[in-house]
Order: structure tokens, then sequence, then C-alpha cells
């Protein structure tokens, strides 16, 4: 396991966290979880009931810096 990269793309099975287009983090959170050995995720209103609950159930918000795109200029 590690962090995937554009020459080496994360591992199956991966599907990604769908949100509503133009979604910023000001407003959005991403939330993981790891169960059976995998993380899923979800997005999710901030400082919303839903947020809370999550964080409750024990959800984690995931950093904006470790799944922000790439960037082909680094």
């Amino acid at each position: 396991m590690g962090l995937a990269t554009m020459e080496q793309p994360p591992a199956r099975p991966w599907h990604p966290v769908r949100g509503a287009e133009g979604a910023s983090t000001l407003w959005y959170a991403i939330m993981r979880k790891q169960t059976r050995g995998v993380y899923i995720g979800t997005v999710c209103i901030r400082h919303s009931p839903h947020h809370a609950s999550l964080l409750q159930a024990g959800w984690h918000e995931v950093d904006v810096d470790s799944i922000r795109a790439f960037d082909d200029e680094d």
C-alpha cells in the first residue's frame, strides 16, 4: 500500500468520491472510514448534522493536501 501517483494508480477496487460540481472544501468535507481493510469515502457539507453524525460514527476528515489533484509542474 502507499500513495497513488500519476505513474502508479491506486489498486482496485477504486471508486472516485462524488460530489457536487464545483464543490469547495470551504463548504464540503471529504470524509473517509476504514472498514473491512479498505477505505470508503463520502462528501458532506461541513458543520451539518450529517457531518457531526459521521464524526461520531468514526469517520475522519481527509486533509485537502493529501487529496489535491496532481500538478504537472511538480
